[in-house]
């Protein structure tokens, strides 16, 4: 017996199936709730640190460690704010958007190299982080495509036709 193919999953469209589906879908949804949540501390979290090292002596100086950790907490809520993008992306459209999974991910590779500490850290660590971030940029770019290159998405890669080559004779209206 063949059961009809579900046209956005790819999935039998049978009940059982259907029902699994929805299952799903309302935990992405209790996801995006419990990350809204996680969002809103973070945000807390930023503001009540930033007052802290404010407040601490030197009186309203941060020091380098200080401001690093201050963008290392404010990349963090950033890196959220993404993932719940990712999330109400999926809820919306029902797929995974890998440019903005990759975006993401380039975000918190991002944020590692900001709090970084050279000194404890190994050059093995170092030539890692380098060959992640290498590797990542790659995959960005083979993905989203250049936009000189003429790859990626047509408003960016398609704006404007290519200029004819000099001496080619332009098409006339008759």
């Amino acid at each position: 017996m063949s059961h009809p193919v579900s046209p956005q999953h790819g999935f039998p469209a049978d009940g059982f199936t259907q029902r699994l589906l929805t299952v799903i879908r309302f935990a992405v949804r209790g996801l995006a709730v419990l990350m809204a949540f996680v969002i809103l501390m973070g945000v807390i979290d930023v503001v009540w640190v930033l007052y802290q090292r404010l407040m601490a002596p030197p009186f309203l100086l941060l020091e380098i460690r200080d401001i690093l950790g201050t963008f290392g907490a404010f990349m963090a809520v950033l890196i959220a704010i993404e993932i719940f993008v990712n999330i109400t992306i999926y809820l919306r459209d029902d797929v995974i958007h890998i440019k903005i999974v990759m975006a993401t991910a380039l975000m918190a590779i991002a944020r590692k190299v900001i709090i970084m500490d050279m000194q404890e850290s190994t050059p093995a660590e170092m030539y890692g982080l380098a060959a992640v971030t290498l590797a990542m940029s790659v995959g960005y770019w083979l993905v989203v495509g250049n936009p000189f290159g003429g790859r990626g998405d047509p408003e960016v890669s398609q704006a404007a036709p290519p200029l004819p080559s000099p001496g080619t004779r332009l098409p006339t209206e008759d």
